[in-house]
């Protein structure tokens, strides 16, 4: 099987599985447990949350375990705009985000919240002037993602948080498909809060986190609480959490060698659609946006995403035609439909993503499909 839906998941490392295997076999007790089992326990959770908040350059304490990315960001947005004043009850955030933002956000508006939803530019970009012409006296949070998990195009945070910084406005940032990834730092982003995932980087799936500083006021969504210092209830899962920073010290250590692999496979294949003439269109053709390098996003024309990942799969080749999440639903992806394309053109979307084990190989047997593809089309 040629595997090119990284974006979407990953496969557990070998040493997240080990770290998970062994976690389980010997650090078994409940972390809120107060006997010598439960200690332990809790010091891989210390640990976890030490490691991980020196990648994004966090404090520890900042740091909340959840169940994974939707969960923190649903956690993140709902908790901050509970702790936040009367005055501040007015969120923005954008029309191309996970759908769990949106989740957080509808469940807020139906409690008399106000939200506004900003549309990025034709590139797909939130710039300052857009985010400028959305901001009241009441705007208390902003959620924007680090980069789209669809279309790979990155946001540029760091040139909008100064604009909220002044008016002191905190800023959360979905950076689930850029942890483990690009250079996530909370200090160099300008963000408040941050949500990352296990599964995105070779961890098993089912655990998360949250960050929040310290000078961020958010309150529980559930009342009496205990576990990560009252944000969500429920047992601790150690084991995966164990695996998640061991496989992000992973990712962190590999990141450059990765970033290199990544842009040698995207620059392969955008070459390879022109030498073999076919005709598929990349977001990568576009030298004003700023995309993460291993999701390449494509338009086949003539043909739907659904028919193509259809036909991909049938010669045992996993791609995408978009965020996993929102699978099974047949109409144009918001975050293609952004960049201002017909809903015939969003339709004919597919997105590859690349990790550890891809080659060239993959890309070759991928484009060998296309070509059968095209020549079918032209009763060849």
């Amino acid at each position: 099987m040629v595997y090119l839906d990284y974006a979407a998941s990953t496969p557990v490392s070998e040493e997240a599985l080990h770290v998970f295997e062994q976690l389980s076999k010997n650090f078994y007790g409940n972390a809120s447990s107060l006997h010598d089992a439960g200690g332990k326990a809790n010091d891989i959770l210390t640990y976890s949350r030490q490691s991980l908040a020196a990648m994004i350059e966090g404090e520890p304490d900042g740091i909340y375990f959840t169940s994974g990315g939707t969960e923190s960001n649903l956690l993140a947005i709902q908790s901050i705009i509970n702790g936040l004043p009367a005055h501040q009850q007015h969120v923005i955030t954008t029309s191309v985000e996970h759908p769990s933002v949106h989740y957080a956000v509808s469940s807020l508006e139906r409690l008399g919240v106000k939200v506004t939803i900003i549309e990025p530019n034709q590139d797909g970009i939130i710039t300052k002037d857009i985010l400028k012409k959305a901001l009241l006296p009441e705007t208390g949070l902003v959620s924007i993602q680090h980069a789209n998990s669809e279309t790979g195009i990155i946001q540029p945070l760091a040139e909008l948080a100064p604009l909220l910084k002044e008016r002191n406005i905190l800023f959360h940032t979905d950076a689930v498909q850029t942890f483990g990834k690009i250079r996530v730092s909370i200090k160099e982003l300008g963000v408040d809060a941050v949500s990352i995932s296990s599964h995105k980087v070779y961890a098993p799936k089912g655990a998360g986190a949250v960050y929040m500083g310290a000078h961020v006021p958010w309150k529980p969504l559930y009342t009496g609480a205990v576990q990560e210092n009252g944000l969500r209830p429920g047992t601790i899962n150690v084991p995966c959490i164990g695996a998640f920073a061991a496989a992000s010290e992973q990712a962190m250590l590999r990141l450059d060698e990765q970033q290199k692999l990544d842009k040698q496979l995207r620059d392969y294949f955008l070459q390879q659609l022109k030498i073999r003439q076919l005709p598929v269109h990349t977001l990568q053709d576009n030298d004003n946006r700023r995309t993460l390098p291993h999701i390449i996003g494509c338009f086949f024309e003539g043909f739907e995403g659904q028919y193509v990942m259809l036909a991909c799969n049938r010669h045992g080749i996993c791609l995408s035609t978009g965020s996993a999440c929102a699978s099974g639903y047949h109409h144009p992806s918001p975050a293609v439909k952004a960049l201002r394309v017909s809903d015939r053109d969003a339709l004919q979307f597919i997105r590859l993503s690349f990790g550890y084990q891809s080659s060239k190989d993959d890309i070759d047997q991928l484009l060998h499909t296309f070509e059968h593809l095209q020549k079918e089309k032209k009763g060849a």
